[in-house]
């Protein structure tokens, strides 16, 4: 089975309280909560780690790191049901923020290129998905940059 994931920006409290009681659909009520980005089954969280490569070789910056550095245990219960909760370090939100939007295009190639070369060649369907979840992260990350925390839960 592939893993389920979202990245939920707002107040930690609320975003675990929608997760504990289920209410996905919840998470996209903006006025409860800044940014949700369901990033669905499709993906491995090890992708987001690529995507920072890319992004890193596309901007010529430092940032974003990787994504797996950037999560960090909560203080307190990490499960929330079937899911794992972690928060992502506002840094990695804000560097994925400042992506400039004439980079997509070719973080979008670039991070096609890491996954290819990671799991083999991507099915073709499967690269427009890729290069619209590109605008989706650095959109999440722009309304999320202003937000008490994010959260990144997951399960396999």
């Amino acid at each position: 089975m592939a893993a389920l994931m979202d990245l939920v920006a707002g107040e930690s409290r609320e975003i675990l309280l929608a997760i504990a009681v289920d209410d996905w659909a919840g998470l996209d009520d903006r006025s409860r909560f800044d940014a949700h980005l369901a990033l669905g089954g499709g993906l491995d969280p090890d992708w987001l780690d690529l995507f920072g490569e890319a992004a890193r070789t596309v901007t010529d910056r430092d940032e974003p790191g990787s994504f797996l550095d950037a999560r960090r245990e909560l203080d307190g219960a990490g499960d929330v049901g079937d899911r794992t909760v972690e928060r992502v370090d506002a840094a990695w939100v804000a560097a994925v923020a400042a992506i400039p939007d004439e980079s997509l295009d070719a973080l979008a190639g670039r991070w096609i290129d890491l996954l290819d070369d990671e799991l083999g060649e991507l099915p073709a369907e499967e690269k427009p998905w890729i290069r619209t979840l590109v605008g989706d992260l650095v959109r999440f990350a722009r309304d999320a940059a202003v937000s008490p925390s994010v959260l990144f839960a997951w399960s396999l």
